[in-house]
């Protein structure tokens, strides 16, 4: 679990140093991995405040959907009359979280030639062309996923709404905070959601720069998403005021390649289109309009890594220049290095993923106050990476043991670090429970 939860813990659970007021976990972080920041943590660069206010500290605390949100979602459900609701959320989560990505072309083609060879082997069972065809087409579709692409009908957008509008909410949330707490000078004025949906997106946006937004553009393919999401804006009715002003509908992307949104967002999105050349024109695309940052958000899996990844890398490495805007990308978020990921080259490839708990809406069925959002985000930015502090990133739950602590590291070096914090070594520390 990539969380900088885990950086408050061993930068604020120690105690202070009497006299020189220095916390020596700070200067223990500086001397297990040596240059992995850009401010030195010798240096009393905090000033007088307090630890736990350090610059690396990222967590959110437990979030909730505005009452208004809530309130719409309660109703349209309630009004739909819908039977066995509990049981259609359980079905479409279960199979939102497990569902793999298409088969590619290149490698549905590899595994049928592998095949044809194999049934080769013995001549005398295929000694008609048409009965080996039909045997390789029989085993490859008994050993290949069959991915489909999903229709989101009236009935299905409100069980989508009912699943994941306030998991989704949640981790759009934590993403947006990374931006809020790092750079709190940020003011966008427009933003452009693909993939919209229930409009999750558009709600925390205005929940976290509501003051200079002016501008929402909702993006989907589903007609049936965006009169829901409309509704919900509007309380639950199609002709009531909207909640959230300047929010503009519609069902492609702007043509025009001039047009750019000081954010742009697309939330478990990626994973719905059919092919990765699909996949590759839309984050081309979707960072041609980006003037500042771009958001991909994906379930918290090693698939959805992936493709954060594989997007990360594109957007890196394209020499594809906006005629309106040359400046070149960096990754703003989690990532303290533009460098492969070491996650996927590790013996072992974990996903890199963050967890943020959030208040559920008070649906019948939802038995728990509160629930985890597992996902994974990348966030990229226009500008030198020259422009952000590079702090490691702890990749994994710390450890704590009686008399030290286990961190696993990502450094600015591009290489995971496992740093071993000790009493004896590293001045005193008390030890505190992970939040």
């Amino acid at each position: 679990m990539a969380t900088a939860r885990g950086l408050r813990h061993l930068l604020t659970c120690s105690r202070w140093r009497r006299g020189r007021g220095e916390a020596p976990q700070s200067r223990a972080l500086a001397a297990v991995v040596p240059g992995v920041s850009q401010v030195d943590n010798n240096s009393d660069f905090l000033g007088k405040r307090p630890h736990r206010r350090h610059p690396g500290i990222l967590h959110l605390p437990c979030v909730e959907v505005p009452p208004a949100l809530a309130a719409a979602a309660q109703f349209l459900l309630l009004e739909s009359s819908m039977s066995n609701v509990e049981k259609q959320v359980q079905a479409l989560t279960n199979y939102l979280w497990s569902r793999r990505l298409p088969v590619e072309p290149e490698e549905l083609q590899r595994r049928a030639v592998h095949l044809e060879e194999k049934f080769l082997e013995n001549p005398d069972l295929f000694q008609v062309e048409e009965k080996l065809r039909e045997a390789v087409l029989q085993a490859l579709r008994k050993t290949t996923y069959h991915w489909q692409e999903l229709s989101y009908s009236e009935s299905l957008s409100l069980v989508y709404m009912a699943a994941r509008l306030d998991g989704g909410f949640a981790a759009v949330s934590r993403a947006f905070h990374e931006i809020r707490a790092r750079v709190p000078e940020f003011q966008p004025q427009t933003l452009m959601d693909f993939g919209s949906g229930t409009g999750s997106v558009t709600w925390a946006a205005h929940s976290a720069w509501g003051q200079s937004l002016r501008e929402y553009m909702c993006v989907d393919s589903s007609a049936a998403m965006l009169v829901l999401a409309e509704k919900l804006l509007k309380g639950g009715s199609e002709s009531g005021e909207p909640y959230v002003p300047g929010v503009f509908f519609r069902q492609f992307l702007p043509v025009s390649p001039k047009v750019q949104f000081d954010v742009v967002v697309s939330a478990f999105s990626l994973s719905e289109l059919p092919s990765k050349a699909d996949r590759t024109e839309l984050v081309q695309t979707l960072w041609r309009k980006t003037s500042h940052f771009l958001i991909l958000v994906e379930n918290g899996t090693k698939a959805g890594h992936c493709l954060l990844m594989d997007a990360r890398d594109l957007v890196l490495k394209g020499k594809e220049k906006s005629p309106s805007d040359p400046r070149p990308g960096f990754v703003f978020a989690p990532c303290p290095h533009e460098l492969p990921c070491p996650q996927l080259t590790a013996s072992k490839p974990l996903a890199c993923s963050f967890s943020q708990a959030y208040h559920c809406i008070p649906f019948s069925w939802n038995k728990k106050k509160q629930k985890e959002e597992k996902f994974s985000m990348v966030i990229l930015a226009r500008g030198s990476p020259e422009e952000a502090n590079r702090w490691p990133r702890i990749t994994q739950p710390v450890l704590k043991r009686p008399r030290h602590v286990h961190c696993h590291l990502c450094c600015p070096d591009g290489h995971m670090q496992h740093a071993v914090i000790t009493a004896r070594q590293h001045g005193r520390y008390k030890g505190c429970d992970q939040n």
